[in-house]
């Protein structure tokens, strides 16, 4: 499995990927996840993916290899490109489902697909696996596919569109960290890539490992500042929690001595 989360702010775009697969406990390894495709003052294109490794490749492939006269290097909006993940997501589906399904293999697989084409804004979408999508809105910023629902707490209560480049970063690699200690299909090395309103180039792309001291700060001290939080929490005070009204209705089976 995997996690990949991408934020679409007023500043710009900050994507963040994981790099763990795994097919049972005894077969992990490591394979990127996020895809650029960039012609610095004309495009930025990130594509990052979820899902059977095998459908995400061969979708990648179609899109790398296409020599159409539309492909992700010549179409004129986001919403095209996003559409050309679709599109490239039914052909596999079309070849390879059946044979799949004689497996019992579901034809599992998600894409974010995020950037920016000269002429205009930043954009980011979710692909889903029957080619369909959705675009991110200001009432929600961010998109995650893979392992989601332990980082997502993080990103509902911080992420807004007036949210900053630098506390995009901090929140995402904080959704992370809480992936990573909660599911152990998640796994470094991590890809960050922070993309500024139209710059339409990459300056700023990190590989995140093991010894990396700025996760590892986060790691520690959001760690910390958690369990300090806890512990400053007041105890219950059932005085004002419990009332008659509230009370549930208790069953009881009362044996008679003789039984």
């Amino acid at each position: 499995m995997t996690y990949c989360v991408a934020t679409r702010l007023n500043q710009g775009l900050v994507f963040l990927s994981d790099s763990r697969t795994n097919a049972g406990m005894d077969q992990v390894s490591t394979y990127r996840k996020m895809t650029v495709f960039e012609r610095p003052d004309d495009r930025v294109l990130v594509l990052m993916s979820a899902g059977n490794l095998a459908i995400t490749q061969s979708v990648l492939e179609i899109l790398q290899a296409a020599i159409e006269d539309e492909n992700l290097w010549t179409v004129k909006t986001m919403s095209q490109a996003a559409a050309l993940v679709g599109a490239a997501i039914r052909r596999v589906h079309e070849r390879d489902h059946a044979s799949l399904a004689q497996h019992g293999i579901d034809f599992n697989c998600s894409f974010i697909l995020g950037g920016q084409i000269r002429g205009e804004p930043c954009r980011l979408f979710q692909v889903y696996a029957a080619g369909n999508f959705i675009e991110a809105q200001p009432e929600s910023p961010y998109m995650q596919i893979g392992e989601s629902k332990y980082g997502k707490p993080i990103l509902d209560r911080v992420i807004t569109p007036d949210s900053g480049l630098d506390d995009a970063i901090k929140c995402v690699l904080i959704s992370m960290d809480s992936t990573l200690k909660s599911n152990i299909s998640v796994g470094l090395p991590l890809d960050l890539l922070v993309y500024r309103t139209n710059e339409l180039r990459v300056s700023r792309f990190v590989s995140i490992n093991e010894d990396d001291p700025y996760f590892e700060q986060i790691h520690h001290h959001w760690g910390q500042r958690i369990r300090e939080a806890f512990a400053q929490l007041p105890a219950p005070d059932w005085s004002t929690m419990a009332t008659e009204a509230s009370r549930p209705v208790f069953e009881s089976m009362i044996r008679s001595a003789d039984q």
